[in-house]
């Protein structure tokens, strides 16, 4: 089933830790439609944009997955609104840049880059259309904790 012109449900809740722990990460028909509306406003925006594959690292998570690999319990991958995502080729802070200067989106997170490593890290990008706060985040590990700086911070 195809999100969008490049996107598919397939890889939209491709789960490796679901698949390994024998967890269904099957988004329910609302769950696919906040999927379709993530792909169509920004990962479609940034495919076009720079012609090359967007890599999906995480989609949709079921609640049971989301737990399973650490998310928060109000993560928005579980409502099928985030996606964590790299393209390869292009760093990171770019990517992210990008989506900051030319998209709408809910939470844009540069996650654990490392300065002067380009692909380091990925980029978290969430949309929900009701509340498009444009809230930029840098995550990174201090103590072994995940702490969240204000701003891209590359």
């Amino acid at each position: 089933m195809n999100l969008s012109a490049n996107f598919t449900l397939k890889e939209l809740t491709k789960s490796d830790t679901a698949t390994r722990l024998g967890i269904d990460n099957t988004p329910d028909e609302a769950t696919i439609e906040n999927l379709k509306t993530l792909c169509e406003n920004v990962l479609q925006r940034v495919r076009d944009h720079f012609g090359k594959s967007v890599t999906v690292n995480s989609g949709y998570r079921s609640p049971e997955s989301n737990a399973a690999v650490g998310g928060s319990k109000t993560s928005d991958h579980c409502k099928g609104q985030a996606a964590d995502i790299e393209i390869d080729g292009v760093p990171n802070p770019e990517l992210a840049q990008w989506i900051m200067d030319n998209c709408d989106y809910t939470q844009l997170i540069l996650e654990f880059y490392t300065q002067g490593q380009p692909s380091s890290g990925w980029v978290h990008v969430s949309y929900d259309p009701d509340n498009l706060k444009k809230q930029e985040l840098t995550a990174v590990k201090v103590a072994g904790k995940t702490q969240y700086l204000p701003g891209l911070q590359a």
